[in-house]
């Protein structure tokens, strides 16, 4: 059962330190972000990892990283396909652009999960959708709940997690991303219409 009033709460606390979307830096290149958190000997759970490209990407550069994959598609090899079936913690977890395909109970518990799975102190990296750029949640119709920075963050407190930074994400050539964040920022503003596609939070178990 969701406890509404301490959500609100929760919520609330994120809003004071995040105002507005426009507070909330950029983030460029997600998986070199994540490395730049890596260090020899890690253990690194991705879930919802799909094809394992982060996996990939992320042991071709970060030598002595202990990367593990969990995903529901059978078809495709990961080490667990389900969070029941594990039993060791990690040091760090992603969990991108997943949350918003569950109902709003099974992902506050999913997140109550993944804190599990973390030693003390490891750190979640999640995404999902920025509900300031609509087309990004409505393009999919297998997307079940949109959330906000301020909804997202304050689910994640409410799971017992410390909130260390909320980013937005936008990756693109140099020239669109420089227009962007600059010749067109002030429009976007005026229309509250953001152009970074998705929401990403760093919080510490």
């Amino acid at each position: 059962m969701v406890d509404w009033s301490q959500i609100v709460y929760h919520r609330d606390q994120i809003h004071e330190r995040y105002p507005a979307i426009w507070d909330l830096p950029i983030v460029r290149r997600r998986t070199r972000f994540v490395q730049s958190y890596l260090r020899p000997g890690m253990r690194m759970l991705d879930v919802g990892a799909w094809e394992r490209k982060m996996g990939t990407q992320i042991t071709g550069i970060n030598s002595g990283i202990v990367y593990k994959s969990m995903d529901v598609d059978r078809n495709l090899f990961h080490d667990f396909y389900s969070l029941d079936e594990i039993e060791e913690r990690f040091d760090l977890i992603t969990f991108f652009e997943v949350i918003e395909h569950l109902e709003l109970e099974q992902g506050i518990e999913m997140l109550g999960r993944l804190k599990q799975l973390l030693v003390d102190g490891g750190l979640l990296f999640i995404s999902t959708p920025n509900v300031y750029n609509p087309t990004r949640f409505l393009l999919d119709a297998t997307h079940k709940v949109a959330y906000s920075y301020e909804e997202l963050g304050g689910f994640l407190l409410s799971q017992g997690f410390k909130i260390q930074e909320i980013y937005r994400t936008y990756n693109a050539s140099f020239l669109k991303y420089f227009l962007r964040l600059t010749l067109f920022n002030p429009l976007h503003k005026i229309v509250q219409v953001d152009f970074a596609r998705s929401i990403l939070i760093v919080a510490a178990a």
